[in-house]
């Protein structure tokens, strides 16, 4: 039997599983797929990808649901880029994208090799036991029609899972009053991000002056010291945040039982494990992910 608690199980499987989903904004297939429906590369495509599933969503509705990303970058993008590719579209686009990215990595004998169709069916098993009250992004993605082939089934259920645990780590920043540039600060305070801190500020368009403020201001509330490092209450705060976000992802993991969810992180490392030695991804991106990536 198993010696970890659930949530700590939560916060493992996402560990190992996340770097699949993370092709849907790294594989080279994705910008290809995406950018022939019309859309813009970069951050439109980026944001409509991910937003697609909302339908026309408004910039403000989809800033408010990624959280960290200064809005004004998000009207940027959005709604223009539902004027030149339907939401519709970009998600069959995106769909296609990870399919060819995950037959290129792992190869047509793998794709359709029993370990990774047993892994589907866990990982769809758990996803359909999550609650869609307060997560507007899985909820979204819940409504999306199930892929047929085991591998893009496992990919789904992987993206509910990981947007359902997204949306529980904003709920969890709001409730400890970490707002949105405080949340990226305190994140790559603690050395784990998948951004350093300029490259942070810069990808989600937060100025200079916006992001220095936000570093003074915790600093003189004492989460931050001299050097920009978190102190020892920076350090509570920030493991209360993840403590909060691994308990409101434990849900479908209770759901699919202890055995069954380690079951499912021992089928999903050597995918995992492929995905990361493709250099498909940033390095950051062999450790663990911040769920609000």
């Amino acid at each position: 039997m198993v010696s970890d608690s659930i949530p700590q199980i939560a916060a493992r499987c996402h560990q190992e599983t996340d770097p699949i989903h993370l092709l849907c904004y790294f594989a080279p297939e994705v910008e290809q797929e995406l950018t022939s429906t019309g859309l813009e590369p970069g951050h439109m495509a980026y944001f409509a990808g991910r937003a697609a599933a909302l339908g026309r969503a408004s910039s403000a509705a989809v800033a408010a649901m990624l959280y960290n990303f200064n809005p004004a970058l998000v009207a940027r993008h959005l709604p223009r880029a539902w004027d030149l590719a339907s939401p519709e579209r970009v998600v069959e686009a995106r769909l296609s994208a990870v399919d060819r990215a995950l037959r290129r990595i792992l190869g047509d004998e793998a794709v359709g090799g029993p370990e990774v169709a047993e892994a589907a069916a866990l990982a769809r098993a758990a996803a359909e036991a999550c609650s869609p009250e307060g997560r507007p992004l899985y909820a979204a993605h819940a409504q999306l029609p199930w892929p047929r082939e085991p591998h893009l089934v496992l990919w789904h259920a992987i993206t509910l899972l990981r947007e359902h645990r997204g949306d529980g780590h904003i709920t969890a920043l709001v409730g400890h009053g970490v707002g949105a540039i405080a949340a990226l600060v305190t994140d790559t305070a603690t050395g784990r991000s998948l951004f350093g801190a300029q490259q942070m500020r810069e990808h989600r368009d937060w100025s200079e002056q916006e992001w220095d403020a936000e570093v003074s201001a915790l600093t003189e509330a004492g989460l931050l010291d001299s050097s920009g490092r978190l102190t020892e209450a920076g350090s509570r705060l920030r493991s209360r945040i993840e403590d909060a976000t691994d308990a409101a992802a434990a849900p479908p993991y209770r759901s699919l039982g202890a055995d069954r969810a380690e079951r499912l992180i021992a089928l999903c490392k050597p995918l995992r494990d492929a995905v990361v030695a493709s250099g498909d991804l940033p390095p950051a991106d062999a450790a663990a992910q911040p769920a609000h990536g």
